[in-house]
């Protein structure tokens, strides 16, 4: 019999955790008879009572760890403690608000036993999704592709299968401080496919990915595997520089033809703000980069636990 490890972080999610983990639990067990399996829940640090609720979820279900963290730590560092924390044959992400249905587990496992180490999942939007949401998240994903050398999938999301070979990958040589692990699963290789799903509607709750989250999330993504941007920064730079000699050469012509030209304070003021804006946009691009750097050198722990609950 294999074993399975479904992973899922969880903040603030108290109104809805315990009918997610119904559900999965009645998931889980049609697959009894193939595969001993754990759900871990890893809690950030929570303000709405949720980890009270994962502690009479722990008593009442045995196979249930939860993995409570000393502060928040993130989306992505809680999958990381939980890939640390598993030592299942297959491992299974997801989120426990319910948009990612456990119906889909055993699809997930299909593709595994086929052979391949990573499913990953591709999200269709429901009717009822607005069209701003499908557009935006569509050109999320073009914009990640097109500023970096990583193919992610349109609508793939952090729900996925891997086998325990790409867990230890994490385990044990992967431990940036900033993790983007679409783009890590991705970069690492190994034989994968996917599975297109659903999205289901949030049943309670708030989404914890707003706007400004996740334009912090696509930098991360850019900045972990893409020189691109300071590329750009350079072109930029070269731009700038001839718009700066075509300028001093029409004035130069114009300052021999016409003796009495008046001064071009406009023309003045427009080159300094230009070559003002462009400087302090490579100089922060840099900044960004460097910024990365400090964190990387500086080695903190990915995240602490406080404590664990059926560990």
């Amino acid at each position: 019999m294999r074993t399975l490890d479904v992973i899922c972080p969880v903040f603030n999610e108290a109104a809805v955790i315990g009918d997610f983990h119904s559900v999965l639990r009645q998931q889980l067990d049609a697959l009894k008879d193939r595969y001993q399996t754990r759900i871990i829940f890893v809690v950030d640090r929570s303000t709405d009572g949720t980890e009270d609720v994962v502690q009479r979820l722990c008593t009442s279900d045995p196979s249930l760890t939860a993995i409570v963290l000393s502060a928040r730590f993130g989306h992505q560092m809680s999958l990381v403690a939980g890939m640390d924390h598993s030592t299942a044959d297959w491992c299974v992400m997801m989120d426990c608000d319910l948009e990612h249905p456990p119906s889909v587990i055993p699809q997930l496992l299909e593709k595994g036993e086929q052979g391949f180490d990573v499913v990953y999942t591709v999200r269709q939007y429901a009717a009822e999704v607005s069209w701003l949401k499908r557009i935006t998240s569509s050109l999320y994903y073009h914009f990640i592709n097109a500023m970096t050398d990583l193919s992610v999938q349109d609508g793939s999301a952090d729900f996925r299968l891997i086998s325990g070979k790409v867990r230890d990958v994490f385990k044990h040589a992967l431990r940036e401080q900033n993790q983007f692990l679409r783009g890590l699963i991705s970069w690492v290789g190994f034989r994968s496919t996917f599975v297109v799903f659903q999205s289901q509607t949030r049943k309670a709750g708030e989404s914890k990915y707003r706007l400004r989250k996740l334009l912090r999330f696509a930098a991360v993504g850019i900045i972990s595997f893409s020189r691109k941007p300071l590329r750009l920064a350079i072109y930029a730079s070269v731009v700038t520089a001839a718009l700066a000699l075509s300028t001093l050469a029409y004035h130069l012509y114009a300052w021999l033809r016409y003796a009495n030209l008046p001064p071009g304070w406009t023309t003045l003021a427009l080159l300094i703000s230009i070559i003002g804006s462009v400087q302090l946009l490579v100089l922060g691009i840099i900044g960004e980069y460097l910024g990365f750097i400090f964190e990387e050198v500086k080695r903190r722990p990915l995240y602490i636990v406080d404590h664990t609950l059926n560990g």
